[in-house]
């Protein structure tokens, strides 16, 4: 299996990409920001392992996670699939932005103005199972960070966790959209049943494992989880 990633110019966001081996085809998770776009990064992952694009993994509508997806569906036409609850912030990321806010700024020293969703959007939803490139997919719904916000669980051995879950640290709540209720919720009916084995691969940082945050993580400690 090829398993790599790429950390985005913009907030580190992590891109991964996914294949069973060299000539296959991929998925690709959470293209992130950069200038003009992630798409010459992943290109050259692409390129160095012959790899054939096939869908875009999109944990949450942020645009730090979205910023290529229009880029590389127009240079690869691969559709993407999110919640939702997170696509109407495809077309407009602003709904979820602060204004004059870091992101908002950044998209103003660029001149951006409009975003447009690539030619094929899909929408997944909880407990759904997925089979693409030779992988087998469960969408697992966790609203708190956004209210689309999702974590895809890979061959039971890898968590996409996107900004839910980080190594010693979970996802924001105090932006736009963003719920403490809900992200509790999350934690304690969604995260913590998870087998201690799996590989969390986050949307920034290292990688963990389900295990070892139940351990050291103090969002998933009783005390933080209480009244959830």
């Amino acid at each position: 299996m090829i398993l790599e990633v790429i950390a985005a110019e913009y907030f580190g966001t992590n891109c991964w990409i996914f294949a069973q081996g060299p000539g296959s085809e991929c998925i690709i998770v959470d293209p992130g920001m950069a200038i003009p776009s992630l798409v010459p990064q992943i290109a050259h992952v692409l390129e160095k392992h012959k790899l054939k694009p096939i869908a875009q993994l999109l944990t949450h509508g942020h645009l730090d996670h979205t910023f290529s997806i229009k880029p590389l569906d127009d240079g690869y036409g691969v559709p993407a699939l999110i919640h939702a609850m997170d696509r109407p912030y495809l077309g407009n990321p602003w709904g979820l932005l602060t204004l004059d806010g870091m992101i908002d700024s950044i998209l103003k020293e660029m001149g951006i103005s409009s975003f447009a969703e690539p030619t094929t959007v899909g929408e997944v939803s909880d407990g759904q199972r997925l089979e693409i490139a030779g992988f087998g997919i469960k969408v697992l719904h966790a609203p708190g960070h956004t209210p689309g916000s999702t974590m895809f669980l890979v061959d039971d051995e890898f968590l996409i966790s996107g900004d839910v879950l980080f190594a010693g640290s979970i996802g924001r709540t105090d932006l736009l959209k963003g719920s403490d209720a809900a992200m509790r919720k999350t934690l304690k009916n969604v995260v913590l049943p998870l087998d201690d084995g799996l590989n969390v691969l986050p949307g920034h940082g290292k990688e963990t494992t389900i295990g070892r945050e139940r351990k050291q993580n103090q969002y998933l400690q009783a005390d933080y989880l209480k009244g959830a």
